[in-house]
């Protein structure tokens, strides 16, 4: 390990977003309040999602989510559309491995009719024949379309391998053959178990709206959901290591997911964890993987890597393309990189320049009421403080070279690096 410094870093300058705790028929919500466009945005979401999915049915709570904006109430798929389109009103919902979410934007005149629309959704969901045909042939293609070249398979052979036993190894969007089979009634039941308005319901807001304005809202969006809480999701064991597997994949090129246990969403070095990443995997031509992979050996276009928050702990997952003759020697690099990292941690100009990186490019999150909103609910999710992003800066300069090459080499361990080849690699 090289010689330790603390390097001096210049006076973090503060970013305000100022949130607001707001309380409303029983309902709580952060609102980062906004009056320069008179535009509304609304995130919300349920622990659980595709890991409250029973065994064989797998794609059934995404499934429903998709079919939520099909119809709801007195309108049918073409009639809720047009109600939303016609004020210019922005309505989702979706399902990851652990959360079911649902997010709306409207302007403000519109947003009596965006809540209306969405609370009919939530409640009054139509399924009808039709929609679900379409969509679930819809979802059919896409699941097959995932499966036909390489980066699809590896990512599913990664997750399965990684999570063998739990929910977090199988596809969250679901496959061909379960999707095939999906009912209505295990749709309705799946939306039975997620949405409540009891514990677990997390809301965040963001733009033109007064702290009374949301908590008369809060009621208004959420009241006609059943009382109660979704059942808990099984905990996330640690990840299951297996080495390097190949799947066959006639192709040009593999791809590589590579990954190992990350850290709990709640660990005290979760920051320190984003200043070594940034150097070591992280975006643009100063990492040391796409210098390697990249700039020194032109293995690939791009490599990267970062931790995946699931289930309140994470896993550290990247993944890049080689063309097929080159696969053992990238992988030899991206093991040789990885163990210099947790050896020898980074340098103090390294260090500089992610501290740098990371606190200048944190009002670029902000750009819109949308992504405020989703900030937000991921503070929430994840149980940080109100002035978390406030004090980013001041953690981020605080953080000394010795902290990062410790965290480093706790981090990283090369030995429990697992790999998932699709294609037809040579040299491995």
């Amino acid at each position: 390990m090289s010689g330790s410094a603390t390097v001096p870093m210049p006076a973090p300058t503060g970013f305000s977003l100022p949130i607001q705790v707001v309380e409303g028929g029983g309902f709580t919500a952060w609102l980062a309040e906004d009056h320069s466009v008179p535009v509304v945005s609304l995130a919300w979401s349920w622990p659980g999602g595709a890991a409250l999915d029973p065994e064989g049915q797998e794609g059934t709570a995404a499934l429903a989510a998709a079919l939520l904006t099909e119809g709801a109430g007195e309108f049918d798929a073409l009639a809720f559309a047009d109600a939303a389109r016609d004020e210019g009103i922005g309505l989702d919902f979706g399902v990851d491995r652990d959360g079911f979410a649902g997010s709306l934007r409207a302007l403000s005149p519109a947003l009596p009719q965006a809540v209306r629309l969405a609370r009919l959704a939530m409640t009054a969901p139509r399924f009808a024949e039709a929609d679900v045909a379409r969509l679930r042939a819809r979802a059919i293609a896409r699941a097959r379309q995932s499966l036909e070249g390489p980066p699809g398979r590896a990512s599913r052979a990664f997750w399965a391998a990684a999570f063998p036993t739990h929910p977090a190894g199988r596809p969250s969007s679901g496959t061909e053959e379960s999707l095939a089979r999906i009912t209505v009634e295990q749709m309705r039941a799946a939306l039975a178990r997620q949405l409540h308005r009891g514990p677990g319901l997390l809301i965040a807001a963001s733009g033109a709206i007064s702290a009374a304005e949301l908590a008369a809202l809060l009621p208004q969006l959420f009241d006609g959901l059943a009382e109660g809480a979704a059942p808990a999701a099984p905990p996330l064991p640690a990840m299951t290591g297996f080495g390097t597997a190949v799947v066959p994949v006639a192709a040009p090129q593999s791809t590589i997911i590579f990954g190992q246990p990350g850290l709990p969403v709640r660990d005290p070095d979760w920051e320190t964890a984003q200043v070594v990443l940034r150097i070591l995997s992280g975006g643009g031509f100063t990492a040391r993987l796409t210098k390697s992979l990249r700039e020194a050996r032109g293995l690939t276009y791009g490599i990267g890597a970062g931790l995946d928050s699931i289930f309140g702990e994470s896993v550290l997952i990247g993944h890049f393309a080689t063309a097929n003759a080159r696969v053992g020697e990238a992988l030899t690099l991206l093991r040789s990189e990885w163990r210099r990292m947790a050896e020898g941690g980074p340098t103090p100009e390294e260090m500089e320049e992610a501290v740098a990186y990371l606190t200048g490019s944190q009002p670029l999150q902000f750009t819109d009421s949308r992504r405020i909103a989703a900030t937000l609910l991921a503070m929430r999710r994840n149980d940080r403080p109100l002035d978390w992003l406030e004090k980013r800066p001041a953690r981020l300069a605080a953080i000394d070279r010795d902290a990062a090459a410790k965290l480093a080499g706790r981090l990283l361990v090369p030995d429990q690096l697992s790999v998932t080849v699709a294609g037809q690699p040579e040299g491995i």
